[in-house]
Order: C-alpha cells, then sequence, then structure tokens
C-alpha cells in the first residue's frame, strides 16, 4: 500500500498545502479567536483553548526540533533545515514585532524580538551556502 500513489505525490502535497493554508494556517495566523469560535470553541468561558493552542504550537517545534537533528546528522538535510528555520525565525519575528506595535502582549514576548532577530542572524551565518 505504501506509495501506491506515488505519482501523484507532488500533486497531493500542492493540494494538501492550498487546503491547509486556507482553512488552518492563515485563519488561525491572522484571526486565532474568530477561527477557535468558527470551530465552535466558546469564548472566552473556554479557557482550554490556550491549552489546544500551546499544544498545537508545542507539535510544530517539535517538528521543527526533528528537522533541526535531521540537519544536523545528514548533510543532505542541512540546508533545507535552515530554510525552514528562516521561514520560522522570520514568521516569529513578525508576530512579536506586531504585538509589541499593538501593545497586546507582556513585555517579556516584546523582549523577543530580540531573541529572533538574533536567530536570523545566526542562521544567515551559519547558512552552508558552500558544500563542507
Amino acid at each position: 500500500m505504501l506509495g501506491l500513489y506515488a505519482q501523484h505525490a507532488q500533486t497531493y502535497l500542492l493540494v494538501l498545502m492550498i487546503g491547509t493554508t486556507l482553512f488552518f494556517a492563515l485563519p488561525i495566523f491572522i484571526a486565532p479567536l474568530a477561527w477557535a469560535r468558527l470551530m465552535l470553541w466558546r469564548i472566552p468561558q473556554d479557557t482550554d483553548l490556550a491549552v489546544y493552542f500551546g499544544r498545537c504550537l508545542g507539535a510544530f517545534i517539535l517538528i521543527v526540533e526533528f528537522l533541526m537533528l535531521r540537519g544536523a546528522t545528514t548533510v543532505e538535510t542541512t540546508a533545507y533545515a535552515f530554510d525552514v528555520l528562516f521561514c520560522v525565525f522570520g514568521l516569529m519575528l513578525a508576530v512579536h514585532v506586531y504585538g509589541a506595535i499593538r501593545r497586546i502582549q507582556p513585555l517579556t514576548e516584546t523582549l523577543e524580538i530580540g531573541f529572533w532577530a538574533l536567530l536570523l542572524l545566526l542562521n544567515t551565518r551559519f547558512y552552508p551556502a558552500f558544500p563542507v
């Protein structure tokens, strides 16, 4: 059964990416509470929503950790891991700058702006542009 439709793998990924971007990623990124209401969470009564979002974020962080491990131990995936990190660090920087500008986050989150900017700089400096 594994790979039965392998010839359609790229089409599958494209369709999956479009669907999950439109129905999950962008709505949660742009308007998380509106998305939560649409998914029938009771706002603000459902304090479990914060736990849910936190666990979802934790799951994706673990995926990024796995990609970093693969990149650190397999030369063929090192550049890909760095590319993913550019996306993660850039978007996290944008999220924290947005929160700071709107004044909707605690000081600790605003201070993270420097952390994400530093990680972007380090990612640039350590990027495997040339084979070792």
